[in-house]
């Protein structure tokens, strides 16, 4: 009898990538999609009424607070998502013997740095949204041996909103475009990371703890928009300009490049070059 995996956030950007993979190819596991209407983070008693019905190995994190910009005024909603909705399933995850990952960011990182970051590194948010996802990594210890944590960054794909998709949208009205070029970090492929979450569950390993997972290479935005106009033969005006040039409610980071030494070593991954697994988005586009 197969085991079930229930997928919070199943409907969002890397919940439909995981959707696809283990759709796709023969798993050992029965993978439960819920969006947000089928479990309300908030409610504690369906959150258990969930975990009784499927009483699943693994439940894999992807639901998060991330609009940026708008958790600077929204610090409540973010808190409740990221933190204390994240420490309650973290709860229930023990009382259930199910193992947690979770989906984390660079954001926990102050982007001062100027070195690839690893998972000893120290965290210093620089925004409501980072200090909100790193008090929510921090709870799931307190309450929970057996999890993993995985920190990304700058997360794309052909589904949901992200900046590859805007970028592509943009182009289509407008025959210039700005964009920011002091920002340094790793765009994410979502397909790469739902296969490498996919990975660790059917590895059989406890080798629980915090890991850091992007694709390899360095880019700055300007450089992510340069290759995804060049990938997509888009012939357009692309300019670099610094952070300044566009004001926002919350700061980012300057360089937010994660060091993925851990989980290459941990489960003998290889990880794609950025360009690489770009280039297959936009052919899969």
């Amino acid at each position: 009898m197969k085991r079930n995996i229930i997928i919070t956030g199943g409907h969002g950007q890397l919940g439909q990538c995981l959707q696809e993979i283990t759709g796709s190819t023969e798993q050992p596991y029965q993978y439960v999609f819920l969006s947000s209407a089928d479990l309300d983070l908030s409610a504690p008693d369906q959150m258990q009424s969930l975990f009784e019905k499927y009483q699943p190995a693994f439940c894999v994190n992807c639901a998060a607070y991330t609009a940026v910009d708008q958790a600077e005024e929204d610090e409540g909603q973010a808190f409740e998502i990221n933190e204390h909705a994240v420490e309650r399933l973290a709860k229930t995850c023990t009382a259930y013997q199910t193992t947690l990952i979770h989906i984390s960011t660079d954001f926990v990182f102050d982007g001062a740095s100027g070195i690839p970051l690893t998972e000893n590194s120290i965290t210093n948010p620089i925004n409501v949204y980072g200090l909100s996802k790193l008090k929510g990594e921090q709870a799931i210890p307190r309450v929970l041996d057996q999890y993993y944590i995985l920190r990304t960054s700058w997360l794309y794909s052909e589904k949901a909103n992200n900046f590859c998709k805007t970028m592509l949208k943009l182009a289509q009205i407008k025959d210039h475009l700005q964009v920011i070029s002091d920002q340094v970090g790793t765009p994410t492929y979502a397909m790469d990371l739902a296969q490498t979450i996919t990975l660790i569950i059917n590895s059989n390993q406890n080798a629980y703890g915090i890991y850091h997972y992007s694709n390899e290479g360095v880019a700055s935005w300007y450089d992510f928009a340069k290759a995804i106009f060049e990938f997509a033969e888009i012939d357009i005006e692309v300019l670099p300009v610094n952070s300044n040039a566009f004001v926002t409610k919350a700061r980012r980071p300057h360089y937010s490049v994660l060091d993925k030494s851990k989980i290459k070593n941990t489960f003998n991954i290889s990880i794609p070059y950025w360009k690489e697994s770009l280039n297959r988005c936009i052919n899969r586009m």
